[in-house]
Order: C-alpha cells, then structure tokens, then sequence
C-alpha cells in the first residue's frame, strides 16, 4: 500500500464518538449493511440531495486551531471607548477557566428537571437577586438575550398588561442607544404598536400612550433626573421602562427608587467579553404584579421531598411548551452561560469590590473631562457616569479621528460635530494621557492624567446618588479570593448533570455540543476584545468567518443567502416568520 501522508487523525473521529465497530454493531442491530443502506430506507428520495456538497475538505483539530489563531490576527484591537451599552471588561481569570471554559457548565441542559440542576439553579438565583438589587425592583428574570431585545420585551409586556384597547403608543426617548431603538421599532410594527422616538423632556402623553422606554445615563453618558418624566407618564396612565447600565447603578439611584415599572439592560460590562457584539446575557426586572407576565425563565426557591429547601423553575404556566399559543414567554438558552459568569462576577467582587470599579471609572472619566476643559473644550453634560461628550474647540471632529486613529483608538463621532467617550475597567492613566493627545490637551504643557487627576476628589458627586445598599446576601460577601471562589463554583457544579457525567438524551435544540477545539477562539483576545461598532476594516478576521459559515450554510441548505443575526434559535424562528410576512406585504397579500 502506498504511503498515505494525510492525517488520519480526523475531527469527525473525535468529536462525534463512535468507532467503526460501534457503527457496524448499530447497523446490525437496526438490519442495515452500511450507512448508505440505513439513509436509503429512512430519507425519501424527494428530500434527498442529488449532487455533492461543495464543501471545503475536513480538517483536524490542530487545523482548525491554526486556523482560528490566523484569523484572529486579521482583526485589529484597537483601545475602544465607543460605549454605546458595550465596554471592554477584565474577566477574572478564576471565571474564565472554571465557568466559561469548563465543560461542566458549558454541556448543561436547560433545566426542565430540577433534581439534576441544583448548581446552575443557584447561579441563576444569584443572577435574580444581583439584579433585583442593584435595579430597586421586586422580581427578576434569568435572563435574556441582549438589551436590545430586553427592552422590545419590555415594551410588548407592557402592552400586554395596559388594559386599554385604544392605547397603542410607545414612546422610546431619543437618548437611547441607537440600535435599541432600531429593535424597538422592528419588534413593534408587527403587533400593531406605534413608536414615536422624540426628546422626554418635551413629550406629552396622551391617552394613546401605554409606556415609555428610557436610557439611564443616556447614550452619550448625561445622568438625566427621570423622577419629572416618571411621574407625568404615570399621571397619564403609562408604564414606564428604563434601559439602564448595571455598573452605573452601585452610585446612581436604582431606578425602581424613582418609579421605574420595568428595567432592562446588559450584564456584558461584568466580566463577559465584546465579543464583537456578544453573546452576553441581558437582565429583565420589574415589579411583581406583573410576574406571570414576564418573558424568560425565573428561578424560585421550594421545598423537595424530605423538606429540605431546593430550587426550581417557576411560573412554567407562562412557557410556550405548556402554555402553546397564549404563552408569555419562550424558554431557550438566553444566553446563559454569560449570566452564570456575571452572577460570579458579582459574587466574586462583591458590593464593596463592584463600588469601588464603578468609583474607579468614574473618577477617570471626572479627570478626562477636567483635563479637556482646561484645554478649551466644552463637556456638554454636567452629570455623568462613565461617558462624556465632547463640544470641540480650536478642532474638527475629523482633526480628532485623524489623531485617533494614529493612536489606533476607537471613538464615538456624532453627526453634529462632537465626540463621545466611554471609559471602562480596563481603562488606564496611560489611555488617558493618549487621548488628551488626541484631543490636543496638552495645549503645550504636557497635561498628564495623573496631575490632573491630583487637583479632583475621589467619587460620584452628581444628581441621583445612590443612598440604598445593594448585595448585602451572604452569597455575595463569601467569595472574594479565588480559593473561595473556585470552591464555590466547583461545589454548584457537582450538583449538576452535564455531558462530564454523561450523555443526555434529549436530543434538542440546545443539545449541539460544540468540541473543546471549536470553543477555544472564544478565549482568544483577538476575538473577545472587539467592539461590535469599531470600524469593519478592524474585523477582517470576524467579517471571513461569518462569510465563510454564510457561505457553507447556504451550500448545505440550498438557499441563495443566509443570515447570522438571530441571536437564538427562538430569533431565528422569528426572523423567518418575520421574512414570510414581509414577503407578502412586497406582494401586496
């Protein structure tokens, strides 16, 4: 036999398991003599494919790695401070390795049987009570799939529960987030609802009006007081929704203090990577009148068979499997895995280690702000967070991206001629002596971070401050050294089933196990540190693999396009109901 220089040492080979002899003794046992025998008896040949796959040839597992590890290196990393509800983030290491890449978190099963889902149960517990904390409501979810839909969650929820049939107006304020109101108003249309995006400040609700979205602090970083807009919605007999940034929110009073009914927003910024725009989990809260309402799974606290307390999903009732067509929400993985390792960032820091990030980013963004004053320029909101928006002086915006980009960092430019910046944990003094160099703050004196820094005192000053605590479980003030940690998490994941103890024979949607090889990447900084809305030419390396799975998909599926957007399979199923109605509205049916 001639020599054979291919590897034999295939991916299929070890990912899907069974040797040659375990098909054989399969095959037998069914009837059948080989695999082309048993799909002849079972697909029928109108479904059947008549021609090969175009397909590229099959690669090892250290070929898909070298793979990955090029591609990475096409995307640029950049210094990011574009904000816009996305925010480079440090994920504590203790995290990374014993949640997001350890197989007995990652292979778990949705949790339909609570006897064999203690340890997520809990995680997903801490999820809810971290969330009901920090925002000042009553229940929580656990969780969603981003802020953007959170918040078209919350508008269709609030629809539901407005009993008056001639109310079919949503107000969403101007200072949102852009892709927000984008989803907001695709998410509308089809249920019948109007959605007017206009200035709070100045909006009168009528009695059309059934809720409001707002952004808390706004999009280009004003810490806005929402109690006057609250109140003239409530009198007009309007819910109202609050997108807010849950960092923000250990220094800024929780909305639920000032009347909010419903908050949303991302948990990305607690140690889960950009990842070029996810996945990350999104947090939904509000008050308890409105429990059998709200979409997503809730973990509640019971009593097992001996009496001793145990953990479970509650209100199913509200689930498409029980509830069909009437359901309220759609239980899938909701990203929840990222909501595992927010619960143990919040575990792991604490409130007193969450306060002091937040007090850190903010007295960054206090000596940015400071130090671009001295130099002329205008910061236009006097309250803030984390994010300023710059009125230039003596420059143009296009001036600034030129000296941006010759630093490689990445800024917010707004169509009337002022720069955003958002500044994060990772954020450093070297990072703010570049940008008053882009900026030109300098003004010829060498204005360093640190000297500016000097002459401004520590800590939130502005409107709304927070006067409540937060965190105050046990659960929360336990595990702050990774021997704790790592303790606590491996003692959760012992209570668990997953694909580490054995197979689960489900077979759904969520059963898909992804190899260790393909998951790799995902640890990769190439990939993990890119903002979603950092210039394409950075992306080189993401934008060649969603071409190349768009292109393999629509190969093996034998449609002309395919689209990557849905960030869930239930997404998936609505975009394609979504793409049938619009078909028919282009043809006039």
């Amino acid at each position: 036999m001639p020599i054979d220089l291919s590897f034999t040492d295939t991916f299929a080979q070890r990912h899907i398991g069974p040797t040659d002899a375990d098909m054989d003794a399969m095959l037998d046992t069914l009837g059948y003599g080989s695999l082309d025998d048993l799909v002849d008896a079972t697909i029928p040949d109108s479904i059947r494919t008549d021609r090969p796959l175009d397909l590229p040839p099959a690669r090892t597992e250290q070929q898909v790695l070298d793979d990955a590890e090029a591609t990475g290196e096409k995307n640029e990393n950049w210094r990011s401070f574009i904000g816009m509800g996305y925010h480079d983030t440090h994920t504590p290491p203790v995290i990374q390795r014993n949640i997001l890449e350890d197989p007995a978190w990652y292979t778990q099963y949705t949790p339909y049987q609570a006897e064999i889902a203690q340890g997520r149960l809990e995680a997903l517990l801490n999820f809810q009570d971290m969330t009901i904390d920090l925002t000042g409501m009553e229940i929580a979810n656990a969780s969603l799939l981003d802020e953007a839909t959170a918040a078209a969650e919350a508008m269709m929820m609030l629809e539901r529960v407005d009993r008056r049939s001639d109310a079919s107006t949503f107000f969403v304020s101007e200072h949102c987030h852009p892709q927000t109101i984008e989803v907001v108003k695709g998410r509308a249309e089809p249920i019948g609802v109007d959605v007017i995006v206009e200035d709070p400040e100045h909006f009168v609700f009528g009695d059309d009006v059934f809720g409001c979205l707002l952004q808390y602090p706004t999009t280009d970083g004003a810490v806005r007081d929402c109690r006057d807009v609250t109140t003239r919605a409530h009198e007009g007999d309007a819910y109202v929704a609050v997108a807010a940034d849950l960092l923000s929110l250990t220094l800024l009073e929780a909305p639920g203090e000032w009347g909010a009914d419903v908050v949303v927003g991302s948990t990305q910024r607690f140690g889960v990577p950009m990842g070029y725009g996810g996945p990350h989990a999104a947090y939904f809260a509000t008050r308890e009148d409105f429990q059998r309402q709200v979409p997503g799974r809730m973990i509640g606290v019971t009593k097992d068979a001996d009496g001793e307390m145990a953990l479970r999903m509650a209100l199913q009732t509200r689930e498409q499997h029980i509830r069909r067509g009437r359901a309220t929400s759609n239980i899938c993985t909701a990203q929840v895995l990222l909501a595992v390792m927010a619960s143990m960032y919040a575990v792991y820091h604490g409130p007193k280690g969450l306060r002091e990030i937040a007090t850190r980013v903010h007295d960054l963004a206090k000596t940015l702000a400071e130090g671009l004053e001295r130099a002329g320029h205008t910061v236009r909101h006097e309250a803030f967070f984390d994010t300023i928006r710059i009125d230039l002086a003596g420059m143009t915006q296009e001036q600034v991206r030129e000296r941006a980009e010759a630093h490689e960092i990445n800024l917010r430019y707004f169509d009337d001629g002022s720069v955003g910046v958002a500044l994060d944990e990772t954020t450093t003094a070297e990072d703010l002596d570049a940008l008053f160099t882009v900026f030109g703050a300098t003004n010829g004196q060498k204005l360093y971070a640190e000297e500016v820094a000097a002459d401004l005192d520590s800590g939130y000053d502005g409107p709304l401050p927070r006067q409540t605590s937060y965190l105050d479980h046990e659960v929360f003030n336990s595990y702050h050294s990774e021997g704790e940690l790592t303790r606590y998490i491996k003692s959760l994941a012992d209570k668990d089933l997953s694909l580490i103890h054995s197979m689960i024979p489900l077979g759904s949607c969520t059963m898909k196990l992804n190899p260790t090889a393909a998951l790799q990447p995902i640890s990769n900084p190439q990939f993990g540190t890119l903002h979603p809305f950092a210039p394409a030419e950075q992306a080189e390396g993401y934008h060649q693999v969603i071409e190349e799975l768009s292109d393999q998909l629509t190969e093996i599926t034998g449609f002309d396009d395919v689209s990557l957007q849905p960030n869930s399979g239930a997404s998936g199923e609505y975009t394609g109901l979504r793409l049938i109605q619009a078909y028919h509205e282009a043809r006039g049916e």
